[in-house]
């Protein structure tokens, strides 16, 4: 048994933010059935690079669904999607604000066929304000957030992260979202709408950066691998390569300072707090890297282990999926599907004692199980 085991999910949305979101769902044991238009709406199917033809890109959001497809625009399609709609318990859609209502199916009217629907949107700006109507990608978004502002060298220009990192967190956010909706039904037995911005969940997760300029006014900049308000705390080079280490505390800055063999950094008048460290960070800095430097990675690492302060290599992907405490987790998974074969993936990081967590469909190609929930005719 799973914990979502009789929860079904129509999912009309596309791309990472929301499909991502369907499949942590679909994880947890819901019944996630994609609906694409007959020729496909999915612009991820065509980014590489594939593997049987398939998008690896849209491999990675969209395992354990499956997929059919309905036209939309057509009355008979509307149709049919709302005898969907009845028995189901999510509608997931990223369509830009307004689309729905305009085909027909906003959620005013869909919550008459199914008053203990959950409706979630999930758009760029959400449906309201200036921008309610304008689309918002993932990098659009990064940048308007000001996250931009606060990656990237010192000194260089703005930055954005190397993954659609805005995206990824909406569809955490899509996921607390719906499982907070059915907890809430179970009390009042009626649904809701969920109004998911991407901007605004960027801008939520801007964490002490925000709270910082709120608050203070304190203006955060780009120092690379520094932090702004922590020192030693950044990458340092070793004899090989790169070494994160975060001496978060004066205590562990003390302990650093013994495993480095200069014990007397702890009680120099420049280092005694945090703040002064922050103040004379560029000859902490060049200090402490004098001394890595004559040791390798590895070395260092077994003694800021020994000592318990965080650290590890700047690794590489190929470097981080072979590393020894990656490999134990048994985090890479491997499905198959009937027509294009096997594919491997990283597994769902939850990891629980007993709400099982379970990989039964590789994600599928568009209409694969359309016969399965609806006529043939309206999938021409």
């Amino acid at each position: 048994m799973q914990p979502l085991e009789n929860i079904q999910v129509l999912d009309l949305s596309r791309v990472y933010a929301a499909p991502a979101g369907s499949m942590i769902l679909a994880d947890l044991g819901a019944e996630v059935i994609r609906i694409e238009h007959p020729n496909g709406s999915d612009s991820m199917r065509e980014w590489g690079p594939f593997i049987h033809d398939q998008s690896t890109y849209y491999l990675c959001a969209n395992r354990n669904k499956k997929s059919i497809t309905i036209n939309l625009k057509s009355e008979e399609g509307r149709e049919q999607f709302k005898k969907l709609v009845k028995d189901a318990d999510v509608l997931l859609e990223n369509f830009k604000t307004g689309d729905m209502a305009r085909m027909g199916l906003g959620y005013e009217e869909l919550k008459k066929i199914n008053p203990r629907l959950i409706h979630c949107a999930v758009t760029g700006f959400g449906q309201t304000g200036p921008l309610a109507y304008e689309p918002g990608f993932d990098p659009v978004i990064q940048a308007m957030s000001g996250l931009m502002d606060v990656t990237g060298s010192l000194g260089g220009e703005p930055t954005k992260v190397g993954v659609p990192i805005a995206d990824i967190l909406t569809s955490h956010y899509v996921v607390m979202g719906v499982l907070a909706a059915l907890r809430m039904r179970d009390q009042t037995n009626e649904g809701q709408f969920i109004d998911l911005s991407l901007l605004d969940v960027q801008m939520s997760s801007l964490a002490n950066v925000a709270s910082a300029y709120v608050n203070t006014e304190f203006i955060s900049e780009r120092l690379g691998n520094r932090h702004n308000n922590v020192a030693p705390y950044q990458a340092f080079h070793c004899a090989d390569g790169l070494l994160m280490i975060c001496a978060g505390t004066d205590a562990q800055f003390h302990k650093l300072c013994t495993v480095l063999g200069h014990e007397e950094w702890a009680s120099d008048e420049r280092f005694l707090t945090n703040s002064l460290r922050k103040q004379h960070e560029s000859v902490l800095v060049e200090m402490v890297t004098d001394i890595t430097m004559t040791k390798t990675r590895d070395e260092w690492i077994k003694l800021l282990q020994q000592f318990k302060i965080p650290g590890g290599r700047v690794n590489t992907i190929a470097e981080a999926l072979e590393q020894p405490q990656f490999i134990a987790r048994d985090m890479v998974g491997e499905i198959e599907h009937p027509q294009y074969g096997k594919v491997k993936f990283i597994k769902n990081p939850l990891q629980f004692s007993s709400l099982n967590v379970q990989y039964k469909l590789a994600p599928p190609v568009l209409g694969e199980h359309t016969e399965q929930f609806q006529k043939p005719s309206l999938a021409k």
